[in-house]
């Protein structure tokens, strides 16, 4: 058994009241994990608070459980044990960042390349599909019982962030977990319709927006495309309704590296997504980020769309002309 693994589970078995935090503006595979958790825990008889800095967006309201998300932060006190899921860096569990750290012992459990240490105990395995399948291998280390709303969370978690099972991060033992969890009553074409195709008309027009933003550069190699306020305003949705956007420039022939370039009120976000063996989470972390090999992303604050992208194609031209390993 992994040496961090074998550190959490007496953590979590001596645990009377438990805070399960993820990071901002959760995805499917935070979200799905993050209530997967607290489902085995309350099977063990453990208090659970859902932390998050957020209602679950509308896209992610399909998985079992996710109207228990507490948005609100009570006295941390009151908590034997923290647990952050799917975060490579503190930054990422938000504004209340210093209270959840308070909670001791804090548990971390993330799969990013480049994590940036945090927490008392941390469980970070880069190998892994998801946050979901590590949450699966927890439950059975504890030797605690997977029931169907865990099970459906947690094929969401893994379904969404492999891509379908299309990701190099895909394992023998992703798809034996899969397996597993369908043979508790999982529908796979169910949970994919939900994830994969669930636009509403609004969000079918932002994405028409975005993709008339889509630039190709290195020979069409490099794809980028850009969401601005503007366009939230116009089509009436929000940052949410642009989840598995990058996925359109990354699917193009000959690309090799795509990036989405995104305006906020307060920062730019850049989402980069890349195939083979260029690795993208290196250009992340010149900019402050992190993440994996093929899919990573960072903020950038004072800054405007045109200037991050000029910086970013700086990089993302080197990166492509580096030879890879």
């Amino acid at each position: 058994m992994n040496q961090a693994l074998s550190e959490i589970i007496p953590v979590l078995r001596e645990a009377g009241n438990v805070l399960i935090a993820t990071h901002v503006f959760p995805d499917a595979d935070a979200l799905g994990a993050q209530l997967a958790l607290g489902n085995i825990l309350r099977s063990m008889g453990k208090g659970v608070y859902l932390y998050c800095e957020e209602p679950a967006h509308y896209i992610l309201e399909f998985l079992p459980g996710s109207d228990r998300l507490n948005i609100g932060l009570p006295e941390v006190d009151q908590f034997d044990c923290g647990v952050a899921l799917d975060c490579g860096d503190d930054m990422r569990l938000g504004k209340v960042k210093d209270d959840l750290l308070n909670i001791h012992p804090f548990v971390v459990i993330d799969h990013h390349t480049g994590h940036k240490n945090f927490g008392d105990i941390r469980w970070v395995d880069a190998g892994k599909s998801s946050t979901g399948e590590m949450v699966y291998e927890l439950a059975q280390a504890m030797g605690a019982d997977i029931d169907y709303d865990t099970a459906y969370c947690l094929y969401s978690a893994i379904v969404s962030d492999t891509g379908s099972f299309k990701y190099a991060s895909t394992t023998a033992d992703t798809l034996r977990i899969a397996g597993d969890l369908i043979a508790k009553g999982v529908k796979p074409a169910e949970i994919s319709g939900k994830i994969f195709d669930n636009f509403t008309r609004n969000r079918l027009q932002l994405l028409q927006e975005v993709l008339a933003t889509l630039a190709l550069y290195e020979d069409e190699q490099l794809a980028v495309i850009t969401v601005s306020r503007e366009m939230y305003e116009k089509t009436g949705t929000t940052a949410a309704d642009t989840e598995l956007f990058i996925n359109y420039p990354r699917s193009l022939e000959r690309v090799k590296v795509a990036a989405f370039i995104k305006e906020a009120k307060e920062y730019i976000g850049v989402s980069l997504r890349s195939k083979g063996l260029y690795d993208v989470s290196q250009v992340a972390r010149m900019f402050g980020g992190g993440g994996h090999r093929n899919a990573a992303g960072f903020k950038l604050r004072e800054k405007d769309l045109a200037g991050v992208q000029k910086e970013l194609l700086t990089e993302l031209h080197a990166l492509l002309l580096t030879p890879q390993n």
